[in-house]
């Protein structure tokens, strides 16, 4: 098996080493786009049946919407399209041709679109366009829809899982009559958000909201959960929008209130993507390959034969085989790999790069003295166990992966997260240690983006359990109410 680099010479290339070799997703023949593999997509398909479950248990449904968004609706909300048309892929035409020398295809010019088409770089145009025909009372309100798809937004500098010009993701949309209940939705979602990512993925994240700069294009506020890798940099795992009236405004979407009243609805828009596997790497893989919590492996156990003969492999089967059933009825995910073309030596290689919670190895002498070796991905620790009583072992063996991995990357956290008074202080932090400052803002914009200008760290958010705090601004020296996080990000 291929090493790796360490996270230590070069955490970059150490990233994309291990996105490549552990069979998650690689470099498509489209510049900027990727092609994720069975094992990478496995991942996303848990991510997304844990979460889809949890946004069904908040009342929420699916729906699906078109892929391509006149030009004209971009126009309608000036925020929201200065935010997102320097990434915008556009559709001009409808047809192709041979070329009249044989060379191949041209765009055939008569096959120009009387207006042009946006392919999504999220969809609350199109959405909100669709609503105005939903809407006509508070009897059809709320509206609670989520859609899984892809959208495109269109990246120079591009990297597997964190930045790609096409990715997939969930874009939730709801309307709503009052601003008490769009900001619930908004704060609600938030809340789903963090639980998902704290207790599946085993990343701690701090809930806050975005300075004004960092908001989404056309939000009025913005509820964040923002993670620390473990190179000192932030990555902002999710993010929930209080969109207030504007879209309402924009494409005139209004319901008669019991009272008779023409009101315009309010809305929230909320979003994860395949970037949350970035974070999932980067969170928790080592040297050895990747790490992953046994709440959103693919492969929870694996179980390893070693064996001479045919004989000997009938009889670890019989065994792995009926482990495999009992820990399968108790929603337990488990690999018996009984290849013969490979040496066990390489299998044990190929899970812990791949980061398999749990390796279990059976050979003749373990038959023999009724026991199993169990190796953990977490720790690299081996240990053996008599076969009674294996299932429930291994079944809070599980939850221990999963505990130690969150507050391992808690602890982690914790430890980068440093308070400064002054902006010389916030320089060395930065420099010496990075991770998030805790720091004093005047929650001036142009301050913002000075300190942005010079020190490339952002407001990442402002912590919803920031204390009131009196403080001087680190950068004009203004009087400062709290505190807010900076970093710099992914």
């Amino acid at each position: 098996m291929a090493t790796l680099t360490s996270r230590e010479d070069d955490y970059s290339k150490w990233y994309n080493e291990l996105v490549i070799k552990a069979d998650l997703a690689e470099n498509s023949g489209v510049k900027g786009c990727m092609v994720i593999k069975p094992y990478g997509f496995a991942i996303w398909e848990k991510m997304q049946k844990q979460l889809d479950q949890m946004f069904k248990d908040t009342g929420h449904e699916n729906a699906y919407f078109p892929l391509f968004i006149p030009k004209s609706y971009l126009s309608k909300e000036a925020d929201h399209v200065e935010g997102f048309a320097k990434e915008c892929a556009v559709v001009t035409h409808y047809r192709l041709k041979n070329a009249p020398d044989g060379s191949g295809v041209i765009v055939d010019p008569d096959a120009k679109l009387e207006e042009e088409l946006i392919v999504r770089p999220t969809s609350e145009t199109i959405i909100w366009n669709t609503y105005k025909n939903w809407v006509k009372s508070h009897r059809d309100l709320p509206i609670l829809i989520n859609q899984w798809a892809n959208v495109v937004r269109w990246e120079m500098r591009t990297r597997l899982f964190l930045r790609t010009s096409e990715f997939l993701w969930q874009e939730g949309h709801t309307a709503h009559a009052t601003k008490e209940e769009a900001v619930e939705e908004a704060k609600k979602m938030q809340g789903v958000y963090a639980d998902f990512v704290e207790n599946f993925m085993g990343v701690p994240v701090i809930k806050g909201t975005k300075s004004p700069a960092e908001r989404f294009a056309g939000a009025e506020d913005t509820y964040t959960i923002e993670a620390m890798m473990q190179d000192g940099k932030a990555l902002q795992a999710g993010t929930s929008h209080f969109l207030g009236q504007n879209f309402a405004k924009a494409f005139d979407v209004k319901y008669q209130s019991k009272e008779g009243k023409q009101e315009l609805v309010w809305a929230t828009s909320w979003g994860v993507s395949t970037r949350l596997i970035g974070a999932l790497i980067m969170t928790h893989s080592d040297d050895h390959g990747l790490v992953l919590p046994p709440n959103i492996a693919p492969i929870q156990i694996v179980i390893v034969p070693i064996h001479r003969t045919e004989e000997q492999l009938e009889e670890i089967s019989n065994l792995a085989n009926d482990l495999k059933k009992q820990l399968n009825q108790l929603g337990i995910s488990v690999k018996f790999d009984d290849r013969t073309e490979y040496k066990p030596g390489w299998k044990f290689n190929e899970y812990e790069l791949k980061g398999v919670p749990v390796r279990i190895a059976i050979g003749p002498k373990d038959l023999e003295n009724k026991q199993v070796e169990i190796a953990r991905r977490d720790t690299l620790e081996k240990h053996s166990h008599p076969i009674e009583g294996l299932v429930d072992h291994l079944k809070n063996l599980l939850n221990q992966i999963q505990e130690n991995l969150y507050l391992k990357a808690r602890n982690h956290r914790d430890s980068l997260i440093t308070k400064v008074d002054s902006y010389e202080e916030f320089k060395t932090a930065l420099k010496e240690k990075g991770g998030f400052i805790s720091a004093h803002w005047d929650g001036s914009m142009e301050v913002e983006e000075k300190i942005k200008a010079e020190t490339k760290a952002t407001i990442r958010c402002i912590p919803l359990n920031a204390p009131e705090e009196e403080g001087i601004c680190i950068y004009s020296g203004n009087p400062s109410k709290k505190r807010v996080l900076f970093a710099i990000a992914y």
